[in-house]
């Protein structure tokens, strides 16, 4: 079942003390699987999903920010908040904070997207007060020390090299720069050299103080967890840091907007010596929030989801042309990428660029198979489930949707959604998404002669009325 969300803001108590407002968004069978949410004074919200059954528990924070939220000049600032938070607060070292989950064989880390960041840790159920009290102090009182940026900074120059020595990881971050241009979902997460080397304490400093404030903030917590206890003892750190001062706060809603693309048909090349040459071709996708995202996920699936799909039989299977071929999608507030991959020798780049694209124009025009959309149904279910059986993809879930859709979705519901799938739906989604005139971004060994009929294979692209 699911339970639409509403505002739930805290109301003072008969003492005077704000007190905080709990919600049962899904109802679990006997007590498994329920998912509640609590808004604590200062518009922290705090999911959680119990799973009495399991041993382990994991506690997560996501913060509403991400690398589209930077400025030119911050690019990458993000990421590098990211990592100072492990540095040290005023009650840990560095050290310390590792220390305190190694010693009781816990795992603890971060990421950071283009929308959000999360920190959590995994740990016994037992374990899980200590997960609570290092998590948030890393949240609340990290010191952000110039000495500790200027130590960091070394360490995020080596991963941006890494990446750039990975050029199947850095097609990714050109086609997103391909198709958004110089605005914030085309720059990479990491930032460049020179946006790393100008960024001090200071202005990271200012840059977490604006975006971590609790009301931006979603604590998540997933198994053998009791949702009173975690509310207890994440509104003792908090408080303990001064973060709840604000009692009448409201948390922030889901993220919106209409960023619009404008580079279709754009061919970018990176002229570099590898063994491989690394393509990726796409067009706009659709937000994380609309409606066909059910029938892109099915589509997808069935696209470049696994062995079995047609880009997969056509590239590698029937030709042995490409090792590694897929499709994916990637979901924003307001807009999304439809992408295909492929890593192939250079002399083959023409060869897999025009298969893919026929199969594209094939779908687009036709839509697919009933038994294909049988099998991506079940592929794409199967994967769904398979996915979330441990608590930290069950965290991931809950704490994500609460930040980015205001609401939570029962597993069942996902299957409900993507089993409605109709052949005409996917028909619809592949039209509106297919048809669209693509954009290329390819990194590898190639000749001059080479790019100019890319441009030109690009230009050339069929479409089709929907």
């Amino acid at each position: 079942m699911t339970s639409r969300s509403s505002r739930v803001t805290a109301r003072p108590s008969s003492e005077g003390r704000a007190v905080a407002r709990t919600q049962t968004l899904l109802k679990g069978r006997g007590g498994i699987g329920t998912v509640r949410r609590t808004v604590l004074p200062g518009g922290l919200r705090i999911v959680t999903e119990t799973l009495p059954s399991v041993r382990s528990a994991t506690f997560g924070i996501w913060a509403n920010v991400g690398s589209r939220d930077e400025t030119p000049a911050l690019n990458g600032a993000t990421h590098y908040l990211e990592h100072l938070l492990f540095k040290g607060t005023a009650q840990r070292t560095a050290l310390d904070i590792s220390s305190a989950i190694d010693a009781v064989g816990g795992e603890m880390n971060a990421f950071t997207a283009k929308e959000y960041t999360c920190y959590y840790a995994r740990v016994l159920d037992t374990d899980l007060p200590l997960a609570i009290d290092v998590v948030c102090d890393m949240l609340t009182g990290s010191l952000i020390r110039e000495e500790d940026v200027d130590a960091e900074r070394g360490v995020i120059l080596e991963e941006i090299a890494m990446t750039e020595d990975d050029p199947g990881d850095m097609v990714h971050d050109l086609f997103a720069q391909t198709m958004y241009g110089d605005s914030p979902l085309g720059r990479p997460v990491l930032g460049t050299v020179e946006t790393i080397n100008a960024l001090g304490a200071d202005r990271i400093r200012r840059f977490w103080k604006k975006h971590y404030d609790p009301t931006r903030l979603v604590v998540a917590a997933a198994g053998n967890v009791d949702h009173n206890k975690v509310v207890r003892q994440v509104r003792a750190a908090f408080e303990k840091a001064g973060a709840l001062k604000h009692t009448d706060a409201v948390p922030l809603g889901p993220r919106t907007g209409t960023k619009r693309i404008r580079t279709a048909g754009r061919v970018d090349l990176v002229n570099r010596k590898t063994e491989q040459a690394h393509v990726v071709l796409g067009m706009p996708g659709i937000s994380r929030t609309d409606e066909r995202r059910w029938a892109l996920g099915v589509l997808n699936t069935a696209l470049g989801g696994g062995m079995s799909s047609r880009l997969f039989q056509e590239v590698r299977e029937k030709r042995g042309l490409a090792y590694s071929v897929y499709s994916y999608t990637s979901a924003f507030a307001d807009t999304g990428l439809f992408g295909v991959y492929a890593g192939c020798r250079p002399s083959q780049v023409h060869d897999v660029l025009r298969i893919c694209r026929q199969e594209l124009d094939t779908v687009a025009s036709e839509g697919l198979t009933d038994e294909e959309i049988r099998r991506a149904i079940g592929q794409l279910s199967g994967s769904t489930v398979l996915g979330l059986e441990d608590t930290g993809a069950i965290m991931n879930r809950i704490g994500k949707s609460e930040l980015c859709w205001g609401d939570q979705m029962s597993v069942d519901d996902m299957l409900a959604r993507i089993a409605s799938v109709t052949p005409d739906d996917v028909r619809a989604v592949a039209q509106d998404v297919l048809a669209q005139r693509p954009s290329l971004a390819v990194i590898g060994p190639l000749k001059e002669k080479q790019a100019a009929r890319l441009d030109e294979a690009v230009a050339q692209t069929r479409t089709h009325a929907p």
